[in-house]
Order: structure tokens, then C-alpha cells, then sequence
């Protein structure tokens, strides 16, 4: 008997040694506190300034399969990885913040994951046995981080979970997480709870109540912080750190301080000033390197010139959802990790097209900016105020950037405008169009369910030699990510070409055309695409890059 003991001590031993390590990252008090910029800026440290391989994962609580279909003034963005995978826009902050593209592998719902379970039951996998939260539900979600762990071959998985702990679709995620700390061992786990550190104006000072209720929330499902992370307006003090700190059963040098902050890109440094990589590092027993990678350095020279004295450039961004502008963080993400490349900076004027649409002076709007975005969007709300900036922005040589729904708007104006076809529209706008510029593509017409039957995720694109996308791509040959079920209507080409519109871009073997572009405008370009998808602070969008040049100009 004992040797069998000492055996299976063995086998365990030989198995922990070879462990993923895993960071879970949850939140108190109120979601929308910053768990996504937090865990992506612990997962660039590991990443760039140590070495590590690291898989970030989100799980959401929605029974959404995805967030193809959630409306941006719910949701705010919705991203769109390379394999097709519409997602939460922390997916976007992610990939931003590792320099890395991610895959289905690191996103996961709540609808996901019954689907997946339910499928199961009705192939009789379960044959025999009551299906049950406990060990089904919560067994599934560890086979999930697991794997993502042994497919991306991490040295650590970072899980956020999104909304808060009281939520009641979150209670089986946590609980799944505590099992897993059991299953693998609690040195193989470092649980991170960021909490919201209150300060009424009609008080002010600073109230831990409500973090402590979280805290105390959070290990009565079982789990002990690791490290409490103390969002807040203002920096906490000493007095605050102990108070967290007695009430968690967390050291006081593990309860960080990070207050509101108006740069991201600098989070990933404030952090490893207070040296949370380190301690995070220590809790799991990783060794890493400590001389920061070039990469790292880079980040911290971007970094920097974002500080600097920068000239301004204006950039309208004409849309239907300005009043959330997390529903184009992409977009302002790509523009403020570009501009400092260029030493520039960027200030952002939001034009509601719902609104601009009464107005008969849009000069009056748009009299003011260095460059105007279009960017995507859906049906007929806006859309008439979209062109009638698009039609500004090229008769006065003003820079000009369409994307996806901004491509299909911008050949609607030339359209109408310049080839004289007044009655020229998309048929998602006006079924019953006599001019049919925009069309559905031709894959999509039957299908009767809206989720997930977009053209989605990552395609190839060739340019046109001797064209701007080409001089600006350097390739002839690219791969950008879309969102589009509708198209340029392939009968109306040669009518547009022959009326001065290029169409430097298209679909290998396809007639789909994806850029188009004047080439005697200082910069009027349009993508079917989404390049700000794709953008990255150590590596940015060229079409951006250059879109931000040509306003530089104006």
C-alpha cells in the first residue's frame, strides 16, 4: 500500500513540474472597472519584457454564442479575429497589447459552452446521466482553459472573467476556477481580484466598503486573492492599502494602487514599477528573463512619445454610435498608437450622421478637421449623413479613410454625384433601388439566421501594381480582416472606373472589389475591410499611416 502511495506521489510530482501556469483575473464592485486593460498590460509584461509565452482568455456570461449580434450601445465594439470569430473588444486590447493574433481558442460565453455542452448530450455522451453544473458544467470550462493552454504551448493563461463576482452567470465560471486550483495546485494558480475604490464628493475620502463586501464575496465561493489590484480615481494611500489588505488575508505590498490613467499604453510600465509582473511571478514560482526585450523597448520608446510635444491633427469620425465610443475603439486605438510614429497626436471630433443629416451646411460640421473616417456599421440610420461627409471630403480635398460599410457609402456618392446615377443605392438600405451599386453577396442571399453568417475574419487581398495601396502596402498581396455581408454590385465597375474611381484592391478570383481610391485626391481611400483590426502599436496599419500623413498635410 505504501508503495503504491509513494508511486502515485511520484506520477504527481513528475506531472506539476510540466504544469501551465494560470492567472484569473475577476472583478468587485462594478464591471467596466478595467480588468480587460489590466490583464492585457500583466500579459504584455510577461510577454515582451520577460519572454514568457502567453494566452490570454475571456470569458463572458451572456448566452450569446457570440458577439456577432450584440448592438455597440450594449456591447460597445464588436471584434473580429482572423479565423472569423466575432468577440468581445477586450479580444482587440489583447492583441493590441501582446503583439499576437488570437483565435476561437480564446474566447469563450456562456452560450458557447451550453451549446457545447447540450451537443454533447444529444450525441449521448452523457448517456446514463443527469447533466449537472457541477462536474459537467464546471469540468467543461477547465477542459477549455486547459486547452488553450497545451494548443498555444503558454507558459501562462490569463483568464478574465468578465462582469463582476455577485453576477449570477458567473458563479459556476468561479467556481470551476477554484476546482482548478484544487485539481492543479494552488501554486500553479495566482487569482488577481481588481475592486473599485469609491470617493463620494459629498465625503472626500476615499471608502473601501464596498471592495472589502467584494473581497469578502469572493472567498466565501472558496477562492483567496492573490493580489488585489485598487482601481480608483485617485492614487490610494497607505491607510486604504492596509485596510484592503487586512480584510483580504492579502500582504500589503499585494494590494496595488492604479488609479485612472489617461494613456494604456503606459499601464504595462506603471505595472512593472510597482513590480506586479515580479510578484505575479513569484506566486506561480516562474523564472523569467529580467533584461527587457527589444520589443519592450520599443513599447517604451512609443510609450514615451506619446508624452512628448506633439503637433495635433483633427480626425472627424462620422458614425451613428459616437455617444459610446468604446463602439470604435479600434479605430481610436489604431489612431492614437500611429500618430506618435509620425509625431503627431490626434484629437478626435465625433459627428453623429443620424443628426448631420438636417443640417444643409455640412461645411459648417466638417470646416474645422484634417481628415474625415467613415467607419462600418449597418441598415439606413446615418447613412445619407455618412455621404454627405464623404461627398465634403472629396470636393475639398479634405483626407478621407472609408471602412467596410464606408466602402460600399463611398461608392454610392461617386455614383450618384460624379456618374450622374441619382437614384444609386445599397439594397440593404432600399430594397427596392432601381441602382443597385451595393448588393448582397451572392453566398448570403438564402440565409435565414443572422448570427455568424457574415463574410468574417481573415482574406487575402490583392493590389494593383503602380496604384496608392500599392505604394503604401509595398506588396502585392495582403491579408486584412472583414465584417460584410453586402458588396460593391460587380455591374457597376466599369461605370465607376470609367468616371476616374480605382479600384486598387480585390478578392483573388473574385470580381469583389475591397479598395478603392481617386488617385488625384491628396487622399481619398476606402476599404471593404477592417485595417484597424489588424493594427498594432509595434506594428500599425499602413492605410492609417498613411491616412494620418495626408491630413498632417491638410
Amino acid at each position: 500500500m505504501r508503495r503504491k502511495e509513494n508511486s502515485l506521489k511520484a506520477n504527481k510530482d513528475s506531472t506539476t513540474s510540466k504544469k501551465t501556469k494560470y492567472v484569473v483575473v475577476v472583478g468587485s464592485v462594478i464591471s467596466g472597472v478595467g480588468k480587460g486593460t489590466f490583464t492585457a498590460s500583466l500579459a504584455n509584461l510577461l510577454k515582451l519584457a520577460h519572454g514568457l509565452k502567453v494566452a490570454p482568455l475571456k470569458f463572458d456570461g451572456y448566452l450569446n454564442y457570440d458577439a456577432g449580434t450584440l448592438n455597440p450601445y450594449r456591447h460597445g465594439e464588436v471584434f473580429v479575429l482572423d479565423d472569423g470569430t466575432e468577440c468581445d473588444l477586450d479580444l482587440g486590447s489583447y492583441e493590441r497589447m501582446i503583439n499576437q493574433n488570437l483565435t476561437h481558442h480564446n474566447y469563450l460565453t456562456a452560450g458557447k459552452l451550453f451549446k457545447t455542452i447540450i451537443d454533447k448530450e444529444r450525441r449521448g455522451e452523457y448517456l446514463g446521466r443527469d447533466v449537472q453544473f457541477i462536474p459537467h458544467v464546471t469540468n467543461e470550462i477547465k477542459s477549455y482553459v486547459k486547452k488553450l493552454g497545451e494548443i498555444s504551448d503558454a507558459d501562462v493563461v490569463l483568464v478574465e472573467v468578465g462582469g463582476t463576482i455577485g453576477d449570477l452567470e458567473n458563479s459556476y465560471f468561479i467556481e470551476a476556477m477554484r476546482e482548478l486550483a484544487y485539481e492543479e495546485g494552488k501554486e500553479n494558480i495566482c487569482f488577481i481580484n481588481v475592486v473599485y475604490i469609491l470617493e463620494p464628493k459629498s465625503l472626500g475620502e476615499q471608502k473601501t466598503k464596498a471592495a472589502q463586501l467584494g473581497t469578502r464575496r469572493l472567498m466565501g465561493l472558496g477562492i483567496q486573492p492573490d493580489m488585489i489590484v485598487c482601481r480608483s480615481e485617485h492614487p490610494i494611500s497607505k491607510k486604504i492599502k492596509e485596510k484592503v489588505s487586512v480584510y483580504s488575508n492579502v500582504p500589503v505590498d499585494r494590494i496595488i494602487s492604479l488609479p485612472d490613467h489617461d494613456v494604456i499604453y503606459e499601464i504595462p510600465l506603471i505595472l512593472a514599477e510597482k513590480k506586479v509582473d515580479e510578484k505575479v511571478c513569484d506566486i506561480l514560482g516562474l523564472k523569467f528573463k529580467e533584461k527587457p526585450s527589444n520589443d519592450f523597448k520599443r513599447w517604451e520608446e512609443l510609450a514615451r512619445k506619446m508624452r512628448g510635444v506633439r503637433k495635433e491633427v483633427n480626425i472627424a469620425i462620422t458614425g451613428k454610435y459616437t455617444d459610446v465610443h468604446d463602439a470604435y475603439i479600434s479605430i481610436l486605438s489604431t489612431l492614437e498608437h500611429t500618430a506618435p510614429y509620425l509625431n503627431a497626436k490626434v484629437s478626435i471630433k465625433w459627428i453623429e450622421t443620424s443628426k448631420i443629416e438636417k443640417y444643409t451646411d455640412v461645411e459648417e460640421m466638417l470646416k474645422d478637421v484634417n481628415g474625415v473616417i467613415v467607419p462600418g456599421g449597418f441598415g439606413s440610420r446615418g447613412a445619407e449623413g455618412k455621404i454627405m461627409c464623404i461627398r465634403y471630403a472629396r470636393e475639398n480635398n479634405i483626407p478621407f479613410l472609408g471602412l467596410c460599410f464606408g466602402f460600399q457609402l463611398a461608392c454610392i456618392e461617386y455614383a450618384r454625384n460624379v456618374c450622374g446615377l441619382k437614384n444609386a443605392n445599397s439594397t440593404e438600405i432600399d430594397p427596392n433601388t432601381k441602382t443597385p451599386i451595393v448588393i448582397i453577396l451572392p453566398e448570403k442571399r438564402n440565409l435565414k439566421e443572422m448570427g455568424g453568417t457574415l463574410r468574417l475574419g481573415g482574406q487575402d487581398v490583392e493590389i494593383k501594381p503602380g496604384t496608392k495601396a500599392h505604394k503604401i502596402y509595398g506588396k502585392t498581396l495582403i491579408r486584412e480582416r472583414f465584417r460584410h455581408r453586402y458588396e460593391l454590385n460587380p455591374e457597376y465597375i466599369e461605370v465607376l472606373e470609367k468616371h476616374g474611381l480605382v479600384f486598387s484592391g480585390k478578392a483573388p478570383k473574385r470580381e469583389i472589389m475591397q479598395i478603392l481610391e481617386l488617385p488625384n485626391h491628396p487622399f481619398f481611400m476606402a476599404t471593404q475591410f477592417h485595417p484597424e483590426f489588424t493594427s498594432k502599436p509595434l506594428n500599425p496599419s499602413p492605410i492609417f499611416k498613411a491616412f494620418l500623413e495626408a491630413a498632417l498635410k491638410v
